[in-house]
């Protein structure tokens, strides 16, 4: 593994890895949200959206890790 796929891997595994635990957070936040009867359609599909990126850059991050 080269020095470039390396530090490429590590920046987006742990990016990915933010990303998914905000979404997850800010999903949790819309749905108490939704029960306490305030607006949260489109928090939460802002939440879903950055739950989503995040779970694709940590998959994605798996083939810098595994170049040669």
């Amino acid at each position: 593994m080269n020095v470039s796929s390396k530090k490429r891997w590590r920046i987006q595994a742990v990016a990915g890895l933010l990303l998914t635990g905000s979404g997850l957070s800010m999903a949790i936040d819309a749905g108490l949200s939704k029960m306490q009867g305030g607006n949260w359609f489109w928090y939460g599909t802002m939440a879903l959206i950055v739950f989503q990126s995040g779970l694709c850059l940590v998959v994605d991050s798996v083939r810098f890790k595994n170049k040669a």
